[in-house]
């Protein structure tokens, strides 16, 4: 299969991150993956968006492989409005308070702006260090005097996004923001394009990721795969602050193959394959050398009697903060080995665990 690391992926790239996908608010950008697909698919109860290919060799007993890559991304949720116009907000996923104060965003379905504010520092004792502040210290300001004004724009419940717009920057890198995981979303579309006789194919395009797997467990649920893939944009520290054996994954160096995490360990034959597929078609690869976090490879290998599971994960530096940096490069070689992995594992079917 000939993957798209050009145009294509970028464009769809794009408006994937600027569409508006807070967890639990994933409809713009359901409705954007929709629009590039075709074929069997549904939205669950919860929001999943799912795709079914069938083997197209018609074998007998073909390998049913679930690729998730999750549709929503960390943002902010208003919880109530204050006498004087300002709202306050509590945090969907998990965003360091470190980048808040000071902070643009923008809140509703008409993606009103505001700030999140925080006192000067001419404000401070001398010498005095800034305090982070706590989450529950900050309130939004969309520029109202009053409640009675704000309630005629927003209410509790609406959602908040980072003001920012995804944009291509230095040689072939994208900064955005929703990264993690809209550069697994568009991944994952592309290897949909494909065919890969031998596989029963499910692309899950899932919700609620960032507040613990939720949409992957149901999805999981449903589907029953024997094999399932995580697609994903995953931390990398490949910066000044830390030195070269402490990075996690590196920017422009190809996905990441994770050993384990906090929510599941990669099936030993499973990582063998991609590897093993990666080197055959000389595609660059490198291996996450961190367990921290989690993905929907957790929920997947738990459904049900167990799946063998594995994560394919785009380098993302400054993740879930205001602005991602990623490599375009490294998504279209996602792409390329996912798809090289379909294929041999139809012709081999899943080996036993070594």
């Amino acid at each position: 299969m000939e993957v798209n690391g050009g145009e294509r992926l970028r464009e769809l790239l794009f408006r994937l991150c600027d569409a508006r996908g807070v967890s639990g608010d994933e409809a713009e950008v359901r409705n954007i993956l929709r629009s590039e697909l075709s074929g069997d698919i549904r939205t669950d109860t919860l929001g999943n968006l799912l795709v079914r290919r069938a083997d197209p060799a018609g074998s007998a007993e073909p390998v049913r492989v679930m690729l998730a890559a999750h549709q929503d991304e960390v943002g902010f949720m208003v919880t109530r409005i204050e006498k004087d116009g300002r709202l306050r907000f509590a945090v969907a996923g998990g965003i360091d308070p470190r980048v808040l104060p000071g902070l643009a965003v923008l809140v509703g379905g008409d993606r009103i702006p505001g700030v999140i504010g925080v006192g000067p520092p001419h404000l401070l004792e001398p010498g005095a260090k800034p305090p982070v502040p706590r989450v529950d210290e900050l309130l939004i300001d969309v520029g109202c005097s009053s409640r009675e004004e704000a309630e005629r724009w927003f209410k509790a419940g609406d959602y908040a996004t980072f003001a920012t717009r995804a944009r291509e920057i230095g040689s072939g890198l994208v900064m955005a923001k929703a990264l993690d995981d809209r550069a697994g979303c568009a991944v994952l579309v592309e290897v949909l394009r494909g065919e890969y006789p031998g596989v029963e194919l499910h692309g899950a395009f899932t919700v609620q990721e960032e507040l613990g797997l939720r949409g992957a467990r149901v999805a999981a649920h449903a589907i029953a795969p024997q094999v399932g893939v995580a697609l994903e944009g995953t931390i990398c520290a490949d910066g000044p602050a830390r030195e070269e054996p402490d990075w996690v994954t590196r920017v422009g160096a190809g996905p990441a193959l994770s050993l384990m995490d906090r929510t599941s360990i990669a099936n030993p034959a499973l990582l063998a394959m991609l590897q093993e597929a990666a080197r055959a078609d000389g595609i660059p690869f490198q291996l996450r050398r961190s367990a921290m976090g989690g993905n929907d490879a957790g929920a997947m290998s738990r459904a049900l009697a167990g799946a063998a599971t594995a994560s394919v994960s785009v380098p993302c530096r400054y993740l879930h903060g205001p602005a991602s940096v990623a490599s375009l490069a490294d998504m279209a070689a996602a792409a390329r080995l996912i798809s090289a992995f379909l294929q041999e594992l139809g012709r081999t079917g899943f080996p036993s665990r070594p």
